[in-house]
């Protein structure tokens, strides 16, 4: 048998990342084994210890690099600054309240999808969820700040992390409650999203 190369760990070690990523946020990481896990990587159940100790070290890096993925798409509208589709705040709101947001729950962001897993795992787990949850009211209370300022008002620092708080917490609100409902009573998801995503900047 050939040996394996760097290379080839690498990124077999990336595609068991990018499938445990998809199937623990669409299915909840317990209802995930291994052998199934292995298998939508392309790879053959005994290979998963070679890169992870075990399921739950797995998961910890699962929610790092879904955060780090969805920190940077909120950093660079940011960025991009204030456009047609509205400030850097309000395009946040329109995509993370979207349908296309909803009907996509192995991706998007992992406030919504991992958020009952993360409770009832480690604290490994639940470090690297709230580490997430962190990054994310961090950069919005500096873009509350940073908008504030443009319009010449005085915004409290503590204030804007208030704000930070509860416009996260009804966004992944609103998302979680769209998708428990939105193959019974499609109309009443489309109503949570299309109300929360007009009020959430109140």
């Amino acid at each position: 048998m050939p040996r394996i190369t760097k290379e080839d760990k690498a990124r077999n070690r990336q595609n068991i990342l990018e499938a445990a990523s998809r199937m623990f946020r669409s299915q909840g990481i317990d209802a995930v084994g291994i052998a199934e896990l292995m298998k939508e990587a392309g790879l053959t159940h005994g290979g998963f210890y070679n890169h992870f100790a075990s399921k739950n070290d797995l998961a910890v890096e699962v929610c790092g690099a879904s955060y780090a993925a969805s920190l940077g798409g909120l950093a660079q509208t940011i960025e991009d600054g204030p456009g047609q589709a509205g400030s850097p705040l309000e395009r946040v709101v329109a995509d993370y309240l979207s349908t296309a947001h909803r009907d996509a729950p192995d991706g998007g962001c992992p406030s919504a999808s991992l958020a009952t897993d993360a409770g009832r795992h480690s604290e490994a787990v639940q470090s690297a969820y709230a580490e997430g949850v962190e990054g994310y009211l961090t950069s919005s209370a500096a873009e509350f700040l940073r908008e504030a300022e443009d319009k010449g008002h005085e915004l409290d620092p503590a204030e804007a992390r208030h704000k930070a708080i509860r416009l996260l917490s009804e966004m992944v609100g609103a998302l979680m409650l769209a998708r428990a409902v939105c193959h019974v009573q499609p109309e009443l998801s489309n109503e949570i999203l299309h109300t929360s995503r007009n009020h959430a900047l109140d």
